[in-house]
């Protein structure tokens, strides 16, 4: 088997978790491997040594961008507070266009998307980047169909990744894609990442999102919503527990939420039935009457249309990892 070379790109003000979480993860598939090497993990930069992370830290770059060749694999455009400098560099620009053309997967973690994008490589492609900065990329660069809630996505070669561990979620999916589900499910459990997230999850779990974008006004409503997952949850019943009209609690709840009630009310129900299905105690038919679904028919398609899983799909993946 021959090796595949895999580089991730530095710069200074970097993010140093972008770079070691998914490089790391290819190091560990090729102790799991055993044997040759299944993949070479190098960093690179304008010029070899060290640079300088955001943080402070320092990591050696091992090679420069001119050294590499067309045994490029996969290159990783890692982000950080230093990309809005990098980009506006005609050199780095320059590399980010012929490593990509070179590899046979160009990648990015968190705002490297940005490098990937203002390079032109991006223009009709979907994408994803920090939730921070979804609406900036989306701004800066409408040729680009911005996927804000995506942990990752892949279009053709291109890869992006929203921050820090939706790297590591992308480098398991490409040593699936390489070497099989088992060596990455190995992989996540060697690196203590308990469950390996289809790129398609939201990066927020709605409550966090809850929290994020909470008003005073629809508060108390989201927190009645979490505590009553039993109930139907219709439109009128919300409107009822806010003291509002259907049609005004709908329209005032989608402006300040971004989110119909209805999509809402579904999210919360598959956040709460996905840890029903990682405890592992409760059958699938239990956890779709608990938590409001009315049937195992109706939380299939509802896994399907947030996650791209079904109930049974999510629930194994957590067994088999937690089991080993």
């Amino acid at each position: 088997m021959a090796e595949k070379l895999i580089a991730g790109v530095i710069y200074p003000d970097f993010q140093i978790l972008d770079a070691t979480g998914p490089l790391e993860v290819f190091a560990m598939a090729n102790r799991l491997l055993g044997g040759d090497p299944a993949y070479r993990v190098v960093t690179t930069a304008r010029q070899k040594g060290l640079v300088e992370a955001s943080s402070g830290l320092t990591l050696l770059a091992q090679t420069s961008w001119d050294e590499l060749g067309d045994d490029l694999d996969t290159v990783i455009f890692i982000g950080g507070r230093g990309v809005q400098t990098a980009m506006k560099e005609t050199d780095m620009l320059f590399a980010v266009r012929r490593l990509s053309s070179m590899a046979r997967r160009a990648t990015s973690v968190c705002t490297g998307a940005f490098l990937l994008a203002e390079a032109g490589l991006l223009n009709g492609r979907r994408a994803t980047t920090h939730w921070d900065d979804t609406a900036r990329l989306a701004s800066d660069y409408p040729r680009v169909s911005v996927q804000g809630d995506d942990i990752y996505v892949r279009d053709g070669k291109f890869a992006t990744a929203a921050g820090v561990t939706a790297g590591i979620d992308l480098a398991l999916a490409l040593i699936e894609e390489d070497h099989g589900r088992d060596v990455a499910l190995s992989a996540a459990r060697m690196l203590v990442v308990y469950l390996k997230r289809p790129g398609g999850q939201s990066q927020f779990s709605s409550e966090l999102s809850a929290q994020v974008k909470s008003s005073s006004r629809f508060e108390d409503l989201q927190r009645w919503i979490f505590d009553n997952l039993d109930k139907p949850l219709t439109v009128e019943e919300l409107a009822e527990e806010a003291a509002m009209a259907p049609r005004s609690l709908a329209r005032r709840f989608t402006q300040e939420l971004g989110v119909t009630p209805a999509k809402f009310v579904e999210r919360v129900r598959v956040d709460a039935a996905r840890r029903d299905l990682e405890d592992g105690v409760l059958t699938v038919d239990r956890i779709a009457f608990n938590r409001g679904f009315g049937g195992a028919d109706r939380m299939r398609r509802s896994f399907q249309r947030a996650l791209g899983i079904s109930p049974q799909e999510y629930r194994d993946r957590f067994r088999k990892e937690k089991s080993a």
